[in-house]
């Protein structure tokens, strides 16, 4: 594809300098180098571009050999949804974990660290934290990454988060504006819908986002869903009336007087692409008052960039997008360019390294039922692993559990893992026969994930409990069921450190972490 005929210099750099692309690979390809001498300014990272932290701050150099002033951003909660851990787990508790021990200067402290590595290997920007307030608890897409289900508590470890990130150096993104929480169906697949009413907009998903402007929050994430309070037919990535008369106006005009850089969630999850397309959703959504265009969780080529890069230029030459509106938003890019390009290097140098922190702050967050009466095991132990599908935010590749940590601390511990599949297949009864002949004489160890949104996982669970009542559970989702089993414990998420702090109570003894 070639640049537009009649389409000047200025227009197509700036048509690419709202774009935060993707791409393949753990080096930067060719045509990804060619884009940013012509004026692309953002490269969106995932965990497929990620090895290690010296390949990591590899590529980024090698990125800002080309242009020093880029944008590089991955979408790095910590908890279960990590890049720079895909692979492991993450070193840091997620959202929920923080909110459980609701001690502001530990989110301050776990985000300054988690900035302070991010920018060591040379990301400026994150897309991050959720604001959203989790007060759905069947949400399938939200969960443990809300740091809670009310507002305010949502809304002071939100500023906390922004404020240790950003004093390493590193952009935050908060996300997703304006709020996912009451959410029943994954954006990634489909169009949600919040029928709140406005006030209840107001005085439930805008209060963390108040609180983030006020932070000082240099990045704020759209979220494709639809609030019909604030606009009937548009989701919040295209709708002028929450980008622009919510999110931008000054509050004198009822806004939130947001005046850095708005960012598109993903333009190819669903919730737009299939009824916009990616090239005409980035079009309404530039011209509703986002200034940044991520595209490339899926979508990671040449092609995709070119695409976009043209239907803005073209936009523009039909008069459907105003030169000015794309103009205003290449300038806030710009200008979060600029001010990254100098915060990075301060930042990682001010943050002292806290290797511990995010060990320290798992144990804080667990919450131990029936510890009283517990016996640690003298020998091996069966992991029995209850095993939903992962929503795409999470990722099939980052491992969970306590599989790996209790095989560390007890030599001989083995792990099964079960479906919903086999569980529909087999049925409880015979699902758990199964397990029991893995276990053998073994303590059981049954771990689960947001059992209250799974009945496959409850009906396995409770018939595994009536057989073995001494097996131990734990939940390291959202913790809606009652405590069961001899001892159960909550993580409030499934990073390796939150996995790592429950094997600890398992087997009655602290480590080196």
């Amino acid at each position: 594809m070639t640049t537009l005929t009649g389409a000047t210099d200025t227009l197509t750099r700036n048509a690419l300098a709202v774009l935060q692309p993707g791409f393949t690979g753990t080096s930067a390809p060719d045509w990804l180098l060619r884009r940013l001498d012509e004026g692309l300014l953002s490269v969106g990272l995932f965990g497929r571009n990620i090895e290690s932290p010296a390949q990591l701050a590899a590529l980024t150099a090698q990125l800002r050999g080309v242009q020093p002033e880029v944008l590089v951003a991955v979408d790095e909660e910590g908890g279960d949804v990590t890049r720079l851990e895909a692979r492991t787990g993450s070193s840091f508790p997620g959202n929920l974990a923080l909110g459980a021990v609701d001690d502001t200067d530990l989110t301050r402290a776990v985000a300054r660290e988690l900035g302070r590595r991010l920018a060591e290997c040379g990301v400026n920007l994150d897309w991050a934290p959720s604001a959203d307030v989790n007060s759905n608890p069947d949400n399938p897409v939200i969960g443990v990454r809300s740091f809670g289900d009310t507002p305010d508590l949502v809304a002071r470890h939100t500023a906390a988060w922004i404020e240790g990130l950003q004093s390493a150096g590193v952009a935050a993104c908060t996300k997703h504006f304006p709020g996912h929480g009451d959410t029943a169906v994954d954006s990634h697949h489909a169009l949600p819908r919040i029928d709140a009413d406005l006030d209840t907009l107001v005085e439930r998903e805008l209060v963390p986002f108040r609180a983030a402007v006020a932070a000082g929050s240099k990045c704020v994430m759209s979220a494709h869903i639809l609030l019909p309070a604030l606009d009937p037919s548009l989701p919040g990535t295209l709708s002028p009336a929450v980008l622009t008369d919510l999110l931008r106006a000054p509050e004198s005009e009822g806004g939130l007087g947001f005046r850095g850089l708005i960012v598109t969630d993903g333009m190819e999850m669903r919730a737009v692409a299939a009824t916009y397309g990616i090239e005409r959703g980035s079009v309404l959504a530039v011209a509703a008052g986002a200034d940044a265009i991520c595209v490339g969780g899926g979508l990671a080529d040449e092609d995709t960039v070119l695409r976009l890069r043209d239907a803005l230029v073209k936009a523009v030459t039909d008069g459907e997008l105003s030169e000015e509106r794309l103009a205003d938003a290449a300038d806030r890019v710009r200008a979060l360019a600029r001010w990254a390009a100098g915060a990075s290097a301060r930042g990682a140098e001010a943050a002292p390294p806290a290797p511990e922190i995010g060990l320290t702050a798992a144990r804080r967050a667990l919450k131990v039922t029936g510890a009283e009466g517990y016996t640690p095991p003298d020998g091996p132990l069966y992991v029995a692993a209850l095993t939903p599908v992962a929503n795409i935010a999470v990722g099939d590749e980052t491992p969970w559990g306590l599989g790996a940590e209790l095989a560390d601390l007890c030599p001989g511990t083995t792990t099964g893992s079960w479906s919903r599949e086999q569980a529909e297949e087999a049925g409880a009864s015979a699902l758990v026969e199964r397990m029991l002949d893995e276990a053998a004489d073994r303590k059981i160890v049954a771990v689960v994930r947001d059992v209250h949104r799974h009945p496959w996982m409850a009906d396995a669970l409770d018939t595994l409990l009536a057989t073995r009542p001494d097996t131990v559970v734990v939940e390291m989702g959202l913790p809606q069921a009652p405590p069961s089993g001899a001892l159960h414990i909550a993580t409030h998420g499934a990073a390796r450190v939150c996995g790592r702090a429950a094997a600890e109570v398992v087997v009655g003894r602290r480590t080196d972490g």
